[in-house]
C-alpha cells in the first residue's frame, strides 16, 4: 500500500479518519510506501502556517517514517513522466505522482480522496 499526504499525517495523529480497519490492514502490509512528494506538500503546509509539527518537516516525515517502516517512494524521472501521462481527472499535481507511483508499485493508496479510485487504483479509506 502507499499513503497519500492526508494518511501519512493521519497515521501518528490517531485522526480516526484513518479507520482502525485500515490501521490493521496496514500493521499487516509487508511493505507500505510514501511518495517523496508528500514532504513536499507537508513542508507547504508548514511553511503557509496550515499545519503545526512538532519536528521540522523532513525530520517529521524521517522520523514517521522510521516508526511505522514506511518505505520512500522518491520522484524520479520515469514517475515524473507518468505522473503527466494520467488522464486530468485529479488536477492536484503532487496526487497524481502518488497514483503515478501506486500504479507503477501495483499497490492500493490509503486515501479519503474518492477520485483516486477513477484511476483504477484500489483506494482503503
Amino acid at each position: 500500500m502507499i499513503l497519500d499526504t492526508c494518511a501519512l499525517l493521519f497515521l501518528p495523529s490517531g485522526d480516526p479518519r484513518l479507520t482502525s480497519a485500515t490501521r490493521e490492514r496496514l500493521a499487516k502490509t509487508a511493505s507500505v510506501f510514501y511518495c517523496s512528494i508528500s514532504a513536499f506538500e507537508i513542508a507547504l503546509k508548514v511553511r503557509d502556517k496550515k499545519l503545526d509539527l512538532p519536528l521540522p518537516p523532513a525530520r517529521w516525515v524521517r522520523a514517521v517514517a522510521e516508526r511505522y517502516g514506511l518505505l520512500e517512494v522518491p520522484l524520479d524521472t520515469n514517475l515524473c513522466v507518468a505522473a503527466t501521462t494520467l488522464p486530468l481527472i485529479h488536477r492536484d499535481p503532487c496526487d497524481r505522482f502518488i497514483i503515478a507511483a501506486a500504479k507503477h508499485l501495483r499497490v492500493p493508496v490509503v486515501t479519503i480522496d474518492p477520485r483516486f479510485s477513477e484511476y483504477g487504483v484500489e483506494v482503503v479509506t
